[in-house]
């Protein structure tokens, strides 16, 4: 890519110098710059790369694009937002990959990872060769890693489009966050289709309110106009219905467990196995369990029929999936009750994984759980509340301290209901739960789902997967 193609991408003429030479990459981070390198003058939380630019000549960079002029000797790209700027400079320096590759979104608070497995499921029973860019894992080609960079910045999110049509992918599916929305970093992607699940309490540290949550949301559906499925049993699914029908979309289909809605279970099954359900002339088997789930795998069907995908390929995408990492997914070491790991960290997602274990139990439900620090503090009462409601026996505990001390976060838990121990050591916390569930019950460790490492003050990490540490507790147990 010449510099000459950043300016006729942008619209924009340089302030001084010329556009005669090769970009080798695009950077937001002075100290990544290197010769070739593209800077951008990114406006961020207590953060402006303008502040930063001097750093980035120093370090080679060919180019500034500004915000407002500096008094540097190089070449400038004056535009009114880096950030938008950075999303379409990105989109063409890696040929404009979503022009050609599917791309299907998936948005909301609760349900997108597992949405979007079921979707990548379906697209492959179709044929469709289908990519993963998510929170748990990317897929490029037929290889699977753990995601790591998680909101990935426009010029990464691009590359790996990239990447996954040099690697023969012929679709993708994509988690698609406010954070990525509210920072213009999916701006430039042509979604093929895109899917609301729902909106609840996160992120309300960064967003402030409800409203300014959901525009981050309801922007993407505005943004390039794409078929939308929306969840209609959501209250901000119908808001959004709304408004898309004022606006005269006609690639629109609703779901939900709403008789409202355009694609709703007929018929519907739910057992300690999953669910059966009918949709139309439908018929679906799957193995995650839960009401939630149902609505997980309408907003996935809905998802393949705007992709135009085959009933076929629906059912047996559905049926194929036996679990998504974290999320409601058992642990099993020959005990006599069951015992479930999920990522369920924010008030509806801890709400709906309770319901469904009640659901499961031949005895008690018992719940660990803690909060997150350094995010909305707002959620932790109403946590507390619905882990005391909804469980005979609660345990809270640490969950990602961060800079927060971990007994006042435990405390602003506790202040929603009554819990029957606090257990700041996390592994301790789930050690009691095992040394007191009976046979029949159902435990719930709750929050970290397929997360493997715990972060303390001052970003200091430890390795800790929840999932190892139930197997491990289970195996020192009365039980083995």
């Amino acid at each position: 890519m010449d510099l000459s193609d950043v300016f006729t991408t942008l619209g924009a003429s340089p302030i001084d110098g010329d556009g005669t030479s090769v970009v080798h990459d695009l950077v937001i981070d002075a100290r990544r710059v290197h010769r070739g390198s593209v800077f951008f003058c990114v406006r961020g939380s207590g953060v402006d790369g303008h502040d930063w630019a001097a750093e980035a000549v120093a370090n080679g960079a060919l180019a500034l694009v500004v915000e407002r002029p500096l008094a540097l000797p190089i070449t400038q790209i004056l535009v009114e937002d880096a950030r938008a700027a950075l999303a379409s400079s990105s989109n063409a320096f890696w040929g404009r990959p979503t022009e050609t590759l599917p791309v299907v979104g998936v948005t909301g608070t609760s349900g997108k990872t597992t949405t979007a497995y079921l979707l990548h499921s379906i697209l492959e029973a179709a044929g469709r060769r289908p990519g993963l860019y998510g929170t748990i894992a990317t897929q490029i080609g037929s290889e699977r890693t753990p995601s790591r960079d998680w909101s990935p910045l426009a010029f990464h999110l691009q590359s790996a489009f990239r990447s996954m049509l040099d690697a023969g992918n012929q679709s993708c599916v994509i988690e698609a966050t406010s954070y990525d929305s509210d920072l213009r970093r999916l701006d430039s992607i042509r979604f093929a289709a895109l899917v609301f699940t729902n909106l609840g309490h996160d992120h309300l540290d960064y967003h402030e309110t409800f409203e300014g949550y959901f525009a981050a949301k309801r922007r993407l559906f505005l943004h390039g106009e794409p078929p939308a499925a929306v969840n209609l049993d959501d209250e901000y699914g119908r808001r959004l219905v709304s408004e898309l029908r004022e606006l005269g979309r006609d690639r629109l289909l609703t779901f939900g467990l709403s008789d409202e809605a355009d694609i709703r279970p007929e018929e519907l099954e739910l057992s300690a196995r999953g669910a059966r359900l009918r949709v139309g002339e439908l018929e679906l088997r799957t193995h995650l369990l839960g009401a939630f789930n149902v609505e997980n795998v309408l907003a996935a069907v809905a998802g393949a029929r705007l992709l135009d995908v085959a009933d076929d390929a629906i059912a047996a995408g559905v049926a194929a999936l036996e679990g998504v990492p974290g999320r409601m997914e058992p642990v099993d070491e020959g005990q006599p009750f069951s015992i479930f790991v999920d990522y369920a960290h924010k008030p509806e997602a801890l709400e709906a994984v309770l319901r469904t274990a009640r659901t499961l139990t031949q005895g008690r439900v018992l719940c660990v759980v803690g909060c997150g620090g350094d995010c909305y503090r707002g959620k932790r009462p109403l946590m507390g509340r619905i882990a005391s409601s909804l469980s005979d026996l609660v345990i809270l505990t640490t969950d990602d301290p961060r800079d927060e001390d971990p007994r006042a976060i435990v405390e602003e838990i506790a202040a929603g209901g009554q819990p029957d121990e606090i257990q700041l050591d996390r592994r301790r916390a789930i050690e009691r739960a095992v040394e007191q569930a009976r046979p029949g019950d159902v435990v719930v460790v709750a929050g970290r789902g397929h997360e493997r490492e715990q972060t303390f003050a001052g970003g200091r990490t430890e390795h800790f997967d929840d999932r190892e540490v139930v197997r491990e507790a289970l195996r020192n147990s009365r039980w083995n």
